[in-house]
Parts: structure tokens; sequence; C-alpha cells
């Protein structure tokens, strides 16, 4: 397909709109405990608003793929984001935690448009190893966001709480005009598919009906939740028990990023180089020894910064490693319905979020340990569902 923008331009706007859903879930993230004194509020009720976010945010990610097989990719990214920078106006002025609650509903319907039809696009303008090198670097931003967004946030709580919330509004429009300016429309009104329920309920029997899809799809979800544990118990994990203030949180995240850049730097390498079975293979074996590594350290070493954040920076580098090979499997398994495909992906992903963000964590954030047997229980998922598919057993 032709399009006027170079890759490096497309990459960089799509890996931009993957990136907005992360940044909404944890650029407040070291606001939490100003936003208790606040809203007279307590922990438990400012943890929910993670749940506000995320629940509507997996449940919405089952329609954004699928309006934007019916209306087109950029009406879709045009109506999602002009809500969610209305949302997060809203959430800047919220005058209690209800109020924050009912606009993070809001953020939370709307934020995951631009990760899915990011995802759909990407397999829409390029293919072979072209598409695998742009999906890395989506994959990489989608990733670090999580990991800088509280950096970001921590800098931002020197001007206001509200700071925070107004970045995303200003950061969601400048998305939307980028995307508006250098993205071609992918599908044509030709391929436009009719929006239904009846449409969308077949379309999901057929992509959740695929083993092999949700094998992809689970190991997925299951890589990313294995670090995303980290990030929603940072609050609790870097004050409570590594002892750092709201304005260090970039002693976790930046190596943190560091080992998702290099992971997605050695994908992009690896493209078109190594079958795409060695290199899953490659990436669950490191997973596992920075797993290892991690257990070790959190019941037989003393509570330390560096003994307990560098395995969390080696788990990083084999996640983003497997990342755009799984995501990519996953998309080609349904070229026809690619967008309800990305929505299907995305939807996992963010249920395994929205699990850990309202039980895991809360139950496992009680000592470094737990959060380590959480990522070495969600790295198990993640193999034993790999292990299963074409990408463990069959060579491309």
């Amino acid at each position: 397909m032709k399009h006027p923008s170079s890759p490096l331009v497309l990459s960089f706007v799509l890996a931009g709109l993957a990136a907005l859903a992360p940044f909404a879930i944890d650029t407040y993230l070291p606001a939490f405990l100003v936003l208790e004194s606040s809203f007279n509020a307590t922990s438990l009720q400012l943890q929910q608003s993670l749940t506000f976010y995320l629940l509507p945010y997996a449940l919405m990610t089952l329609w954004h793929g699928a309006i934007s097989d019916s209306i087109g990719r950029l009406a879709t990214i045009k109506w999602g984001l002009g809500v969610f920078v209305l949302a997060s106006i809203g959430c800047a002025f919220a005058p209690n935690v209800e109020t924050l609650w009912f606009f993070r509903v809001l953020q939370g319907l709307s934020g995951g448009a631009g990760n899915v039809v990011a995802r759909a696009m990407v397999r829409d303008l390029f293919e072979g190893p072209q598409a695998q090198r742009v999906m890395a670097t989506v994959q990489m931003l989608f990733g670090i966001a999580p990991a800088i967004a509280p950096i970001v946030g921590g800098l931002l709580l020197g001007i206001h709480w509200q700071a925070i919330f107004i970045f995303l509004a200003l950061y969601a429009a400048l998305s939307l005009w980028a995307a508006m300016r250098y993205l071609p429309e992918t599908m044509p009104k030709a391929k436009r598919l009719p929006l239904s329920f009846k449409q969308v309920f077949k379309d999901y029997r057929i992509i959740f009906g695929d083993k092999e899809f949700n094998f992809v799809v689970f190991s997925l979800g299951s890589n990313f939740a294995g670090f995303f544990v980290y990030v929603l118990a940072s609050p609790v994990f870097l004050v409570k028990h590594l002892g750092l203030n709201q304005h260090q949180f970039g002693y976790m995240f930046i190596p943190t990023v560091c080992g998702m850049i290099l992971g997605s730097y050695l994908a992009k390498k690896a493209a078109g180089l190594y079958t795409r079975q060695k290199v899953v293979k490659v990436a669950y074996g490191w997973m596992a020894m920075a797993v290892l590594l991690n257990l070790v350290t959190c019941y037989f070493l003393p509570t330390g910064l560096l003994y307990n954040i560098l395995p969390i920076a080696l788990f990083n580098i084999g996640m983003a490693l497997a990342m755009p090979i799984l995501s990519l499997s996953a998309l080609d398994r349904h070229p026809k319905i690619r967008g309800t495909a990305a929505s299907g992906q995305a939807f996992i992903q963010m249920l395994l979020s929205t699990v850990s963000a309202g039980l895991v964590v809360p139950l496992l954030w009680f000592a470094p340990s737990g959060l380590a047997c959480a990522m070495a229980g969600y790295l198990l998922i993640g193999w034993l569902m790999i292990r299963k598919s074409k990408l463990w057993t069959v060579s491309k």
C-alpha cells in the first residue's frame, strides 16, 4: 500500500497512539498520596480509580477494532481521542474522588482507540520483516510508556496534581493532530464491514474460537502483566519497600525502560535474520532467567535498590524481544477482520492488567517476594500458552 509518509514517521505516530493508554494509567501514580489528601480519600479509593479506568478500557477494546472496520481507522481515532481529551480535562478539575472515578471511566472507554487501531494499521501498511520492525517500535513505546509515565507524573506533581491530567489532554490532542496529518486511511470504504452487535459477536466467536490466536494473545498478555504488576504496585513497592519518595520513581523506571529499548532493538535486528520460533524461544529462556534471579534475590538477599530492580529490567529485555512477533502472529490469523483481531488482542492484555490492579497486586504487594511470585506466575502462564502454539513447534 502506498503512503506519503516515511516508515519512520508512520512508526512514531502509531507508537504515540499506542502509548496513550498506558500513559493514562500510570502518569498519576506518584500523585496518589497528594490526591488522598486533596480528596480526603483512602488508599483503596485511589487504587480503585485504576480499576475504574481499566475495566471500561478492556470492555471497550472489544469494540474499537470492529468500529474501525466499519467507519474507518481515522474516524475511530478522531472520536476516541476527542472524548479522551474532554475526559482528561474533567479529571483535572474533579472536586472529589467520585467525580474522578466518573471521568476515569470516560478515559477508559475512549483511551484504547489509538492503541487498537495502531496495531491494526501496522499490519495494514507493512508486510514481512518490515512489519515486524515497525511493530517492534510500536510495542516498544507501548511498553516504555508505563515506565516513563510515573517519571513524567512526578515532575508534573511539582507544579500541581492537576497538571498531570492537563498533560494527558495535551498528549491526546497532539496524537490526534499527528494521526490526521500523517496517517493514511487504511480501511477503504469498499472493504468496510457493517457494524452490528450480531456481526461483532460472530467475529469474536471466530477469533476466540481459534486456539492458535488464544495461545498467542494470552502469552503476550501474560508476559506484559509480569512487568506491569510492578508498575501498578510502584507506589507501595518503591515508597514503602525501597524507601524512595514520589519524585524518585525514575530509580526503577529508567532501568526498566532501558531493558525495553534493548529488547525492542534486538527484535528489530532479529527480523529477517532468525526464525520467529528461535527468537521466541530465546526470549522465554531469558525471561525465565530473570524471574529466577528475582526470586532468589527476594528470598535470600536483603531488600535493596539494585537487587530488587535489576531483575525487572532484565525481564523486560526478553518481553520486548518477543512482543512484536507475538502481536503480528495474532493479527495474521484473521486478516479480513484485522481491526477486530487487534481489539481481541488488546482486550486480553488489558483484562489481565485489570485483574492485576484489582486483585493480584493488592494481595501480593505486602513484600517484594510477593510481587516476584506474581511475575513468575504470569511468565509460567505465558510459557504454557506459547509452547502449545505453532510459534513454538513450527519454524517460520
